[in-house]
């Protein structure tokens, strides 16, 4: 079986493109020009150079294909240009997966992410049918994502078999750029963190979040949504499993949103000056204010997913960061 996997240069697409080599596959990878690869070093697969934007090359990429795994994404928050965003998550989607449709690619696994999938108002988990609408969403990063996968759950109405996988909070090994995610791990690990905002999430290793996409493929149903989480974890627990591993006190100081919300207006602002990036957004902190919990019952039952830990996630990330050289 040949699949071609976009965002294989990127933290979770390494993943998955590591799980299919290790399950036997023949792995093709679209790969942008410049685009960094040290994520593919010592991985057997084929690179494709191509984009998004170019039809003809996302038909070359294509070709011969029984499966493909879509997984490229600008994943930013408090975004200074949020058109990328759109075209890269929205366009892109769209571009790609016309271009399966065309290649006549019988099975296709995108991946969306938790940030499409609603928060009961009684602080329950989110499940694949908590409602949700785009107004909901907050930031461009979550709207682009929602308006993506709004593509990708039409696309069964078109001939296309795609499956959907909602990702929560993917960590582990191979965050090179890093994603925010791992850079609140990175800054937990550097002793960069001195507070907390009383929020929590949903931890996953991202080697588990890549064995339930091939589960999909293999288990799901057309136009279905999956999450592929773990574990719920408030804030101040995370950081301080972190702390422990690397030998820091961890952080008591509990802010109120509030508090950091004028923070994070100043920060942005800087950042625009600068014309740096900023680790405090607004997006974030208006994210933070819900506990983003979230069900994997369904993948469980369906797709008999399952996951390990959260504390052998932050050990994996942790030994990668200083592997690198992030902790120096």
């Amino acid at each position: 079986m040949r699949a071609l996997v976009t965002g294989a240069t990127g933290f979770v697409g390494s993943a998955v493109a590591r799980a299919l080599a290790a399950a036997g596959w023949q792995v093709r990878v679209l790969v942008r020009a410049g685009s960094d690869r040290r994520n593919l070093q010592h991985l057997p697969v084929d690179m494709v150079a191509g984009d998004l934007a170019d039809g003809a090359s996302l038909d070359r990429a294509l070709a011969d294909c029984q499966a493909l795994f879509h997984l490229a994404a600008d994943y930013r928050l408090g975004a200074r240009e949020p058109a990328q965003l759109y075209r890269t998550n929205v366009d892109g989607t769209r571009s790609i997966l016309d271009a399966a449709r065309r290649a006549a690619v019988p099975r296709v696994v995108y991946t969306s992410s938790v940030a499409t999938i609603g928060l009961p108002a009684d602080g329950s988990p989110g499940t694949e049918e908590t409602p949700v609408a785009l107004a909901d969403m907050i930031g461009h990063y979550k709207r682009s994502k929602y308006l993506a996968e709004q593509l990708a759950c039409s696309s069964p109405q078109t001939g296309t078999s795609v499956v959907i996988v909602n990702p929560s909070t993917p960590i582990g090994p191979g965050d090179l750029r890093p994603t925010p995610t791992g850079q609140m791990v990175l800054d937990a690990a550097r002793g960069r963190t001195p507070a907390y905002l009383d929020t929590g999430l949903n931890i996953v290793h991202v080697d588990d979040v890549a064995a339930g996409h091939l589960l999909a493929f293999h288990r799901g149903r057309a136009g279905e949504r999956y999450i592929l989480g773990g574990q719920d974890m408030m804030l101040r627990d995370i950081l301080a499993a972190i702390a422990l591993l690397v030998g820091r006190k961890a952080p008591r100081i509990r802010l109120p949103h509030a508090a950091v919300l004028p923070l994070a207006c100043a920060a942005e602002a800087l950042a625009r000056i600068t014309g740096r990036t900023t680790r405090i957004t607004l997006e974030g902190v208006r994210m933070a204010r819900k506990h983003m919990f979230f069900s994997s019952e369904k993948a469980v039952r369906e797709l008999g997913y399952r996951w390990r830990a959260p504390t052998q996630a932050f050990e994996d990330a942790v030994l990668w960061f200083r592997e690198q050289g992030y902790l120096r």
